[in-house]
This record gives structure tokens, sequence and C-alpha cells, in this order.
């Protein structure tokens, strides 16, 4: 699967990507950034991420409206994906 094939409904209960997902041995701050702050290094370890798609399904299945998942930023998301999120 690519970004661009995403379903989110197939991934919403699955979370078995989680455990090897690279931020899982990053500090989680750096994905949620404060307002203003640099996103780049969480795109960077996300970029980089084996569970990349899956990281980005599970944020627009579940409606994630705050920090970087699957690269990609909130506004990014709602962007990208205006009929899977609101």
């Amino acid at each position: 699967m690519t970004i661009n094939e995403i379903h989110p409904g197939d991934i919403a209960g699955n979370v078995d990507w989680q455990e090897r997902a690279v931020c899982q041995r990053t500090d989680p701050e750096a994905f949620f950034p404060e307002p203003g702050e640099a996103v780049r290094p969480a795109k960077r370890v996300c970029a980089g991420c084996e569970v990349r798609v899956d990281c980005l399904a599970f944020a627009l299945a579940n409606d994630e409206r705050f920090g970087v998942w699957g690269g990609l930023t909130a506004s990014e998301r709602r962007r990208r994906y205006p009929r899977v999120q609101p």
C-alpha cells in the first residue's frame, strides 16, 4: 500500500505496526511540536520509517488533529485528505 492508496478503515483497529515504528525509539515531543517549532526533525524520522503509511492511515482513521503522523502535520493531512477528515 502506498500513501496514495490509503484506506483508513483498513487500519483503524490494527496497531501492530506501532511496534515497528521508528518513532518508538525517538523523543515523542519531536512529533508534537509547539506552534512555530520545527517539524523537520519528525518528518526526517518518518521518511525512513517502514510503517509510515500505516501511521498516516491510523491518524486519518482516528481523526488525529495534532502532531506529525506518517510524515504529515495535521494541516497537511487536512489539505491532502479533505474527504477523510472534516
